[in-house]
């Protein structure tokens, strides 16, 4: 079973973490914009998507978030980039380590709150105590919605870590299985690389969907705090 979760060791070579180049590696693949009039298909589909992306998060909130605009879309190149990087053979995904993501979570969290008591000081200890609480459930709201903010950060680096963790753990399985039974049955062998095949499609589309709930989340802390 150890050897199930080799793959989520950080590597090493000679005594250097190699985690810093899977982190870095994801930022070679944008394309520079060209100052040309007509770019290449590759830099006019990049920009389209990441305008069609920004429109799409700042379309509810409000004009002073919208100044974190370049902030939002750099987090979400950034996880798009390490989750897919992550799918390759021999490679090592970052996002799957808690420290990386507590360590993203819980600085853009921070910056929402200070935001948050710095705009709007009464809304913000407004949000610990409804109005019209009975006398006797004030004390238990208040420890309740402080531990509902504080919080956030720990789900935002567990749901990203979570996700991640379980579909390279069932990948891992489902080839060692292909392989394993290729010597006793070539029709369950096909079946399990079928299911397989389909499995990495759907992780795909996992590790896309996660680096957008992140986004999204942060986004909707912003927007409250706003």
């Amino acid at each position: 079973m150890g050897s199930l979760f080799n793959q989520f060791t950080p590597p090493t070579l000679f005594g250097i973490p190699l985690v810093i180049i899977a982190m870095l590696f994801p930022w070679l693949l944008p394309l520079s914009p060209s100052n040309r009039w007509i770019s290449n298909r590759l830099v006019t589909v990049q920009s389209l998507f990441l305008n069609a992306f920004t429109a799409h998060i700042l379309t509810p909130m409000n004009k002073p978030a919208h100044k974190w605009a370049l902030l939002i879309v750099t987090v979400m190149v950034f996880l798009l980039g390490m989750n897919l990087m992550g799918l390759l053979p021999y490679t090592f995904t970052p996002t799957t380590q808690l420290p990386l993501n507590l360590g993203l979570a819980i600085p853009l969290w921070l910056a929402t709150v200070i935001v948050g008591f710095r705009n709007q000081f009464s809304a913000s200890l407004a949000h610990f105590l409804p109005e019209g609480t009975p006398t006797l459930l004030i004390p238990i709201l208040i420890i309740i919605e402080t531990i509902s903010l504080l919080i956030r950060p720990i789900a935002l680096g567990v749901r990203l870590m979570a996700n991640l963790t379980a579909g390279h753990l069932l990948i891992q399985l489902i080839s060692a299985a292909t392989m394993f039974m290729i010597s006793f049955s070539t029709v369950v062998s096909l079946i399990s690389f079928a299911v397989l095949i389909l499995l990495t499609i759907l992780e795909i589309a996992v590790a896309m969907i996660q680096a957008y709930v992140f986004v999204l989340l942060f986004s909707l802390y912003l927007h409250e705090n706003s």
